[in-house]
């Protein structure tokens, strides 16, 4: 095996092989849209970051990335890459070995470039490959997760019954008017401060009321919440767009912000706030929405993951940065 820069020679090969990959985590997760091809392969074969695996002249692997960028996960004081999904590929047989051997040449690339945090987006499913980059001093800190829209299932058990119907008595389920942001403010910004506490521990700054403002009123986005006795306890925010290309499929919404106040969880609210988005976008004709989340923020973990499908795992490794100053 071979390891040489990656170019848009590799493209048509590395296309091939995205695709198959994509394929090979949709018999896992079927609620995945079909696709015909991968892109924006071409793209990252410009940046001169990429490398390709070849074996008797036949394309094995690749691995390419975005450029490096400044504050990694919005938060850091790092320069970091990002491998997305689909940037990366490999054929099944021997597949933990050529990623190693891939990682090992862009991995200097990217050191070279100043890149001190390197992020990949891996399968869930592609276990063999987790394990690889664990041995490489990665962990897992991202994950996506798409739930194809059905109507949610009727209650059947009285017990349960019973509690929905406190629960409307209770709780007022809408979504939210342009005139309604400012109610909304408070819940964005606890949610920044519970971001900051242990285990997650990121630091990212809340948008400023003007800002936020902005955005509520944008069409793009939506946001949904939950009022007890008059007060927003609880929102859910939708817009078109997401961490990966399933964000460009026709009928597709990516969740952009969620929270719910620590006194009301376990209620169930948060549950019912989700279907509730759900039957309203269900009406309006969307088949799909996705989430992306930190694997590290417990909150989040528990709740995703029983509603979602979890298609991608997101990880990293944050490397020495004394490497950066070796003569």
């Amino acid at each position: 095996m071979r390891i040489m820069d990656f170019t848009c020679r590799h493209v048509e090969e590395a296309s091939a092989l995205a695709l198959a990959g994509y394929e090979e985590e949709r018999r896992h997760v079927p609620g995945l849209p079909a696709k015909t091809d991968i892109p924006g392969i071409r793209e990252l074969a410009e940046n001169g970051l990429g490398v390709a695996a070849l074996e008797g002249g036949r394309l094995v692997g690749f691995l390419c990335c975005y450029p490096p960028f400044e504050n990694a996960f919005g938060s850091t004081k790092a320069r970091g890459v990002f491998s997305p999904m689909g940037a990366n590929g490999a054929v099944l047989e021997d597949r933990a070995a050529i990623y190693a051997a891939m990682y090992q040449a862009a991995a200097e690339k990217w050191v070279q470039a100043g890149a001190v945090s390197h992020a990949l987006c891996l399968y869930a499913h592609a276990k063999e490959l987790q394990h690889q980059f664990y041995l490489y001093g990665f962990g897992c800190r991202c994950m996506d997760g798409i739930r194809l829209l059905r109507q949610p299932a009727a209650v059947l058990s009285p017990q349960a019954a019973q509690s929905a119907k406190q629960q409307e008595s209770r709780y007022e389920y809408k979504e939210l008017s342009t005139e309604e942001w400012a109610d909304l403010y408070p819940l964005v910004f606890a949610m920044y401060r519970h971001f900051q506490k242990s285990p997650f521990f990121l630091n990212r700054k809340p948008p400023q009321k003007e800002e936020f403002r902005r955005l509520f009123e944008e069409e793009n986005h939506r946001f949904f919440g939950v009022k007890q006795n008059g007060n927003l306890c609880a929102y859910l925010e939708t817009a078109k767009e997401g961490e990966n290309f399933l964000a460009q499929e026709e009928g597709y919404l990516h969740v952009t912000g969620a929270y719910c106040l620590p006194e009301c969880r376990g209620s169930g609210i948060y549950r019912r706030l989700l279907d509730y988005a759900v039957s309203t976008l269900l009406s309006e004709g969307y088949t799909h929405l996705g989430v992306d989340f930190e694997s590290l923020n417990p909150a989040a973990y528990g709740f995703w993951k029983k509603g979602f499908d979890i298609y991608t795992h997101g990880v990293v490794r944050r490397i020495d940065e004394g490497i950066l100053e070796k003569k």
